[in-house]
């Protein structure tokens, strides 16, 4: 089994830079971090972690919160843990699952909480430890997020390139700002049809909400519509709203969702939506907390992803 020494001998540096670049590397440049690091993997090294979490005074935990209510039938959250868990490994951290009654218990480095809302950030902003959102928000609290604002404009500027009349945004009747944001990336691209009025309709995220709104606009629902939905859940009420009534999809009625993570491939026909990369937002989280546990600080509060519009049957290919 490799040792320190082995690592330091193959990096051609001092055993103390090795131990520094392990339990220190904020204090070691680049250069030298890669060198050990290099050395580590190619004597496949794995360094003591007790003796690590002691020697940095740290309990290599972090707390992931999950605030919202998370249906069991959906795999978001595990998309969203497994990027964590994967984020966490490289780090060598253990990834510990609370609920707001237990986030007290026990110590942890540094917390990462999704599905805040509003009526959340008075305690949140207490949290004395490093802090990571998953999920835009406008009190300054460091976060990852798809960028909603570009991807829903991307999807508004989707139904009009493929010949759609009406575009109809429904979106999630919360005062959040994430849905603000798809909201007005749906106004955006209105802004450059100015022939085109703008249809907004906020119902609760509910697939059986989705397709009561579609009766009671039957009778003034125009040929040649696209819904353009703030989640796949909503897209997948449309569906099924739009099939009770006889709609034809996707020449006379378009849908597109938002997430892409589920809902869209059961769907029939399979959902047009806005793909949302969340294995990968789970484990910027990850390097993110990571900076500000080592006492960096973020180049930018906001990390965005660009989402991608993955073309399926609800609208015309």
């Amino acid at each position: 089994m490799a040792t320190l020494k082995d690592v330091a001998k193959k990096a051609n540096v001092s055993k103390m830079t090795v131990s520094r670049v392990i339990n220190h590397p904020q204090l070691v440049t680049d250069e030298l971090k890669q060198l050990v690091y290099q050395a580590m993997e190619e004597l496949n090294y794995r360094p003591n972690m007790a003796a690590k979490a002691l020697a940095q005074n740290r309990t290599l935990i972090v707390k992931v919160l999950i605030l919202e209510e998370m249906d069991a039938t959906e795999p978001y959250y595990m998309n969203l843990l497994s990027g964590i868990a994967k984020g966490l490994d490289k780090y060598q951290y253990s990834l510990q699952l609370m609920t707001e009654n237990t986030i007290d218990t026990g110590n942890s480095d540094g917390y990462i909480i999704t599905g805040m809302r509003e009526s959340d950030y008075e305690w949140i902003r207490k949290i004395d430890k490093p802090l990571i959102l998953y999920g835009e928000n406008t009190y300054g609290v460091p976060f990852v997020d798809s960028d909603n604002r570009q991807a829903e404009f991307k999807a508004t500027e989707y139904a009009f390139k493929k010949g759609y009349d009406h575009i109809i945004f429904v979106g999630i009747d919360v005062p959040e700002y994430f849905e603000r944001q798809r909201e007005q990336g749906y106004q955006d691209a209105l802004a450059q049809h100015p022939d085109h009025t703008a249809q907004i309709h906020r119902i609760r995220n509910s697939s059986t909400a989705a397709a009561e709104l579609v009766e009671r606009l039957d009778a003034h629902l125009e040929p040649n519509t696209c819904f353009v939905c703030a989640s796949d859940r909503i897209a997948l009420g449309i569906q099924r709203g739009l099939k009770s009534l006889g709609r034809t999809m996707p020449d006379d009625v378009g849908v597109i969702g938002f997430d892409g993570v589920f809902l869209d491939q059961i769907a029939s026909p399979q959902l047009t939506t806005v793909k949302q990369k969340v294995l990968d937002m789970g484990i910027a989280c990850v390097e993110q907390l990571m900076r500000l546990i080592e006492g960096e600080s973020l180049k930018e509060r906001a990390c965005y992803f660009e989402a991608d519009l993955v073309e399926r049957g609800s609208t015309r290919l």
